[in-house]
């Protein structure tokens, strides 16, 4: 019989209950037993709804800790806690999940990525939108070599109106930033993966107060308080990597565009071309002819049938089960998650100073 997983939960806001305890709950081979939260209402609620009969509700996530039964502890607070809590829990014998980005800076994650080989635990980040069915495909791509050597990306994480007004996001000394750090750390982190490239040079970044201090504004949930307001609403980058290879990133909550994209990238190899625009799109030459080609990703064989298939969270939780489980590497590894925060610092260093910043120098 395969060993049930006992997992703790610090953070009982959204994000626990948006993706990690419903797709958690749907294995077999786990137990949410203990749900930290510095409202006890949050945590009392995440127990009832998600909690076995042993379940224990704390507000102070050292006294988590202390349970000795637990295995996995998943770290699902705002930034500027994710390494304090992150590093303690791997310290106190746990395998690590820490929602993205791994921390508010990149110093931060450095400790934390120290703390996971020091302690021989596990620890990934949550980057979701790896396990989608068009990443999964693209990635497969990449690996075969299909678009040859990637040289030239996009990034694309933009939305025209959509700020999240909840929480702590415009907060910058809670989040250190807006859309970058938020949604553009998604877009970024897909992007190396497909290139398998983590070695940059040199960014330069631009960061935008342009549509934060309107009054009233238009927004997806509900106006915005421009005095509570105090990251970028918008950052734009480029990174140039090591082998030459360039990066172009956007990200934006508030920006007058009708091209709205979010978590997407798009590719330009060597021998063929990729993006996410709508849908998995391939384009190329072949026979001295330019041709385009739509992936189908429908799971259907028949026409009563559509097939099954995993939502992206699901195959995260999944798969970092398995990591476990067979004591693999985890499908995002700590190293990679770092290169990612060390970009979006650098990018915000260079928005602050005007200047481009090298690094790994």
């Amino acid at each position: 019989m395969s060993k049930v997983y006992r997992i703790g939960i610090v953070g009982c806001g959204g994000i626990a209950n948006g993706k990690h305890l419903p797709s958690l709950s749907k294995l077999d081979n786990v137990e949410l037993v203990a749900f930290c939260d510095i409202v006890p209402e949050r945590a009392e609620e995440a127990k009832e709804k998600y909690g076995n009969a042993e379940a224990e509700v704390y507000t102070d996530y050292l006294e988590l800790l202390k349970d000795e039964t637990l295995d996995i502890v998943h770290v699902l607070t705002p930034n500027i806690s994710h390494a304090e809590i992150s590093i303690a829990a791997l310290e106190a014998g746990k395998h690590v999940m820490c929602e993205k980005p791994m921390a508010k800076t990149s110093a931060e994650a450095q400790s934390m990525l120290e703390a996971a080989e020091r302690t021989g635990k596990k620890l990934t980040i949550g980057y979701n939108n790896r396990f989608r069915e068009d990443s999964l495909y693209l990635k497969k791509m990449c690996e075969a070599g299909e678009l040859g050597s990637i040289y030239f990306a996009k990034a694309h994480a933009i939305r025209r109106r959509a700020v999240p007004t909840w929480g702590v996001f415009l907060d910058e000394e809670k989040q250190g930033g807006g859309p970058l750090i938020d949604i553009g750390t998604h877009a970024l982190d897909l992007t190396l993966w497909m290139m398998d490239n983590y070695k940059p040079k040199v960014v330069l970044g631009t960061t935008y107060h342009e549509l934060s201090q309107k009054e009233n504004a238009a927004n997806a949930w509900g106006p915005w308080d421009p005095k509570k307001f105090s990251v970028e609403d918008s950052a734009f980058g480029m990174i140039v990597m090591e082998n030459g290879a360039t990066i172009m990133l956007e990200s934006s909550w508030a920006l007058n565009s009708l091209d709205v994209d979010e978590a997407k990238c798009s590719l330009s190899g060597t021998e063929a071309g990729a993006d996410m625009k709508n849908g998995l799109r391939i384009n190329g030459e072949k026979f001295s002819r330019l041709y385009t080609n739509e992936i189908s990703l429908s799971a259907d064989g028949v026409a009563f049938y559509d097939g099954k298939s995993e939502s992206a969270p699901d195959v995260e939780m999944r798969k970092w089960i398995e990591a476990i489980e067979k004591d693999e590497e985890p499908v995002v590894t700590p190293k990679q998650a770092l290169v990612v925060s060390q970009i979006l610092e650098a990018l915000y260093e260079s928005a602050r100073t005007g200047k481009a910043v090298y690094l790994n120098e």
